[in-house]
């Protein structure tokens, strides 16, 4: 049976198997409440914990009883308890038709398990400090892009940085309502008490094209067109210090322009400038060209009675090549 018939044919059988379990619950049987009579539980099995692959192949392949138990054990809540068991079995009946994926968790398995003897072993003192508390130095905004990776590619270490990442790395202006972003920035300054922010932008940015495509009148009820609109301001920007350029070069010029709008989106958050103002938090830009491994650093000067009577200037610029 394929996959898909088989889950629509469990959700259509959850509502009837919710009607039983609760029947089940309201009158159990007596086997049943031997089982839960109270006692002492039996002592752990010697030897090593067994793998799930193993753990399944333990289970018996006529549901019955035992995995009604694992059911009643697993399920997330009363209404839904029906829905958890049939799940249960869906995924126990069909374990051996998902090879592509099991595939890639294999992979993924391989690679945490270099990471562990690697990293963890190799340094488990520095992860049992971490264990107790992190102490970050940096909070890093940056883009969702499964190209950009701001811990692969600045070498940030377990416990340097605290990090969100959303659609072309945008920071909101401050609003009571919030978002994750304002959320992470909040526990980032706030309670973790990180010295620098640094909002990391990246080459080819599609959230960025998206936004570059937009119309200025144009409403939406798309989730990525509302988030992206946040960078409104350098989209306009944008076209007007680089509209007789390419499609593109307009949009390399609006990835970084919209570094410098979340820069000042940040200062928005009075809990930000005011930090910024005592001198203990600095906030910065970076841009990330993945097309021949580049990186652009500055940082944003803010305070009164700088030249030409702006609040805002840029400093310490410098391209890693």
């Amino acid at each position: 049976m394929p996959p898909r018939t088989a889950l629509l044919r469990l959700v259509a059988a959850s509502t009837r198997a919710s009607s039983a379990s609760a029947a089940r619950r309201l009158c159990p049987s007596e086997e049943h409440a031997a089982d839960r009579e109270d006692g002492p539980l039996p002592p752990p099995p010697h030897g090593p914990e067994p793998d799930a692959d193993e753990r399944r192949r333990r289970l018996p392949r006529d549901g019955g009883e035992h995995r009604r138990e694992l059911s009643s054990i697993t399920m997330a809540s009363r209404d839904h308890s029906g829905l958890t068991r049939q799940l249960l079995d869906f995924q126990h009946d069909t374990v051996d038709e998902v090879g592509a994926e099991h595939d890639q968790f294999m992979e993924l398995k391989a690679r945490f398990m270099d990471f562990k003897q690697r990293n963890f072993v190799e340094k488990f003192s520095n992860y049992q400090s971490l264990a107790e508390q992190q102490t970050p130095k940096f909070m890093v905004v940056a883009c969702a892009d499964s190209r950009v990776c701001p811990t692969a590619v600045l070498g940030f270490q377990p416990g340097e940085a605290f990090t969100v990442r959303n659609v072309a790395n945008l920071v909101p202006p401050y609003e009571h309502v919030g978002s994750e972003t304002s959320a992470a920035l909040e526990f980032a300054v706030n309670t973790l008490q990180v010295e620098n922010v640094l909002v990391v932008g990246h080459s080819r940015c599609g959230g960025i094209q998206a936004l570059m495509s937009m119309k200025d009148d144009s409403t939406s009820g798309s989730f990525i067109k509302n988030w992206v609109s946040i960078g409104k301001s350098a989209r306009l920007s944008t076209k007007a210090a680089a509209g007789n350029l390419s499609f593109e070069m307009q949009c390399t010029h609006c990835e970084k322009e919209s570094i410098n709008s979340s820069l000042l989106n940040l200062l928005t958050y009075p809990w930000i400038e005011k930090r910024v103002n005592e001198g203990t938090l600095n906030l910065h830009g970076g841009y990330y060209n993945f097309i021949d491994c580049t990186f652009e650093k500055w940082t944003l000067l803010y305070r009164q009675g700088l030249e030409g009577g702006s609040k805002y200037a840029i400093k310490n610029r410098s391209t890693w090549s």
